[in-house]
């Protein structure tokens, strides 16, 4: 980093016994930030290692492991508690995704691990927590969306529900980990003490529901509908994506001010004037008529033309870029979201950072993802008394 000798969490020892995306990412924003990371696997390795060469499946493992170390302990056997709990009395963090009282089941609970180390920072993710009359339910990020309501919400109100498009409640499950874990460590500095840090994928999910909760919560007797493109709590017009002759943007005004060059750029004084559109509650009310005149103006234009004329007046717009397009913005290279790294086994590969910088400046270029057990002899050597 330019103006810091170190990394803000160099030094600092975490065992990663995540899974999949979401507690393998909070691992991964622990290691972007300099810690340490040793990545604690199976003998047969972490599920994503098996997942198949074609599409790019393999390419999840790889991008959320870089920078950290792996050790391959099996324990289910004594040898490998034996070797976990000799980490543990030197790790400042344990982190894990398992279900609920796998880690009890094998040996290691907390309670072992706090015998081991009292200053240890705990952390456990799971679908939907250990006092949740859910807990014991299998939980993956497509079921806990179906359970916490995203996908209720998600597509248009002719159409079936379907999933959003991404892991939501995985990774945010995985961001609010990492800040637990981080808050536990300040507790630390001024206790001397260590805990536990708790995530539900569920309560995490939860708050990016916020413009639809607003309907079950702040009414009595409305429940949210799938408004497709559309504000899904019905606060903004227009917010949606229109199509453009050659693809489509997503247009949204949210103040009268922003409406107004909208409609001056659009369809001059005659919409600006129009007393349909003059307020944010008229415009959601005659919303239908609102997109027929945005969407029409939209659809004579090509895309670039759109969002250009668009941010020339200062209205939010953007293209709707699919993601060849996004990876190969060289902003994204610039700005060091996307570096490359030489993987052993891929060749050179590029992967994204950390969405936190620290002084300014994105995580120095990472280690590739490790091999499974790459790194078990030289940890235990490294990290003994």
């Amino acid at each position: 980093m330019s103006t810091q000798s170190q990394q803000p969490l160099d030094g600092l020892r975490v065992l990663d016994l995540g899974q999949i995306y979401n507690g393998a990412y909070a691992g991964f924003l622990l290691a972007q930030a300099g810690a340490d990371v040793v990545k604690v696997e199976p003998p047969v390795g972490d599920n994503l290692r098996n997942r198949p060469l074609a599409h790019g499946a393999w390419y999840p493992f790889v991008a959320l492991n870089v920078g950290k170390r792996s050790v391959c302990l099996d324990l289910k056997t004594e040898v490998g508690r034996e070797r976990f709990l000799e980490l543990v009395t030197v790790a400042d963090v344990v982190l894990e995704n398992y279900s609920p009282g796998v880690m009890d089941r094998l040996g290691v609970g907390y309670e072992a691990m706090r015998a081991a180390n009292p200053r240890l920072i705990y952390a456990s993710s799971s679908g939907y927590g250990n006092d949740s009359r859910y807990r014991d339910r299998p939980a993956m990020d497509l079921t806990v969306q179906a359970m916490v309501g995203v996908t209720s919400v998600t597509g248009y109100p002719d159409q079936p529900p379907v999933k959003a498009g991404v892991a939501v409640a995985d990774f945010a499950a995985g961001v609010h980990m990492y800040g637990g874990i981080v808050t536990a460590l300040l507790r630390r500095e001024r206790t001397g003490e260590g805990g536990t840090v708790e995530v539900a994928m569920f309560d995490a999910a939860f708050p990016p529901l916020l413009s639809s909760l607003a309907v079950a919560l702040g009414t009595t007797d409305e429940n949210p509908e799938r408004t497709g493109n559309r504000h899904g709590g019905r606060g903004e017009a227009p917010y949606n994506v229109y199509a453009t002759s050659d693809g489509y943007v997503a247009i949204i005004c949210v103040t009268d001010v922003q409406w107004r060059a909208l409609a001056d750029v659009i369809g001059g004084e005659p919409l600006a004037a129009d007393a349909r559109f003059s307020t944010r509650a008229v415009r959601v009310e005659n919303i239908d008529a609102l997109d027929l005149a945005v969407g029409t103006w939209a659809a004579t234009r090509r895309r670039d033309e759109v969002i250009e004329a668009l941010l020339a007046r200062g209205i939010p717009a953007a293209p709707v870029r699919d993601l060849r397009e996004v990876v190969e913005d060289p902003d994204a290279r610039e700005r060091g979201l996307l570096r490359e790294v030489v993987d052993p086994t891929h060749g050179p590969i590029r992967v994204f950072g950390s969405a936190i910088r620290y002084d300014g400046e994105p995580a120095p270029d990472p280690a590739p993802a490790p091999a499974l057990g790459e790194h078990t002899e030289h940890v235990l050597r490294d990290w003994s008394r």
